[in-house]
């Protein structure tokens, strides 16, 4: 069984558009940022489920060769750098954001506090040619109204792991998160 409201196509964790039924388009290149969070790793290899490159950013070094074994591309740097994050999501389609590799505890040289290291984020994809985020987290993305591009949010405070990485790969394959 699935989060209240599944058996009508409602998904109340997700805000912004979706809904069931939308057209779909082929897998484009994905990155998720903060792969190395353990809610990451669970959107990773989901997004691995279907054709596509999925890309990897972590901070972790130690983290990359299990997402590699899953046939991930890994990036290794600091998610509070806007040039690593660019360099890591060029040309990709859609950037998943884990909120949580914001604010836990990992090393962060260029930001002093979450809204800093979600803003290089932004700056970070939207540079490197990103279409749409899919921010996943228990709240909304900081300035997500300002992002100019497509943008979805998954409340992981209300679906289990499978079920945020299930939204993630559904959203993800959307041809348009606006129009039907």
């Amino acid at each position: 069984s699935g989060p209240p409201g599944a058996d009508s196509g409602e998904r109340p964790a997700i805000t912004g558009p979706g809904a069931p039924g939308r057209r779909y388009r082929p897998p484009m290149p994905v990155i998720v940022v903060g792969a190395d969070t353990e809610l990451g790793r669970v959107v990773a290899a989901a997004l691995t489920a279907r054709d596509g490159e999925v890309r990897a950013f972590v901070t972790d070094p130690s983290s990359a060769d299990p997402l590699r074994a899953l046939g991930i591309k890994v990036a290794v740097g600091d998610v509070s750098d806007a040039s690593h994050i660019e360099g890591a999501a060029h040309d990709v389609f859609s950037a998943v954001l884990m909120s949580e590799a914001a604010s836990d505890d990992r090393e962060r040289s260029f930001a002093a506090s979450y809204e800093e290291v979600v803003s290089a984020w932004k700056q970070g994809v939207i540079e490197a040619g990103a279409k749409r985020i899919l921010w996943i987290g228990p709240e909304p993305m900081p300035g997500s109204s300002e992002t100019g591009v497509e943008y979805a949010s998954i409340d992981s405070s209300a679906l289990s792991a499978g079920e945020v990485a299930s939204e993630a790969v559904r959203l993800d394959d959307l041809a348009d998160l606006d129009n039907p």
